[in-house]
């Protein structure tokens, strides 16, 4: 964490998706094949794992713990959220990240009917 500044907050946690009762759908199956392909690098499985664990993080944090360049970590991130995985919450310069449990829970759902 950065110096003398306050622990950063993720945005709240978003009601649980109703989808999740059509998880062998056509639309779940492209649903599951755009997480997986979110998930398709070492980097962004590792990210999704830090997070899970973490109420929320700065980019920094995250460059710390993985051994690549902060841009390169601010892509992954960027396909994370974009796939709904990853939350984020402006504070300030500070862009705070956390995972997106009801996706989290989604993805996992969706992987247990296969």
């Amino acid at each position: 964490m950065e110096p003398n500044l306050p622990p950063i907050l993720c945005c709240p946690e978003t009601a649980p998706d109703s989808a999740l009762q059509a998880l062998e759908a056509p639309e779940a199956d492209d649903e599951l094949a755009k997480l997986a392909k979110a998930l398709g690098h070492p980097a962004r499985v590792r990210i999704v794992r830090m997070l899970s664990r973490k109420e929320a993080t700065v980019c920094s944090e995250i460059v710390d713990e993985i051994p690549l360049a902060q841009s390169t970590v601010s892509e992954h991130l960027r396909i994370l959220k974009e796939a709904g995985l990853v939350r984020s919450n402006q504070d300030g310069p500070r862009v705070g990240y956390c995972i997106n449990q009801n996706m989290l829970r989604k993805l996992k759902a969706l992987m247990a009917v296969i």
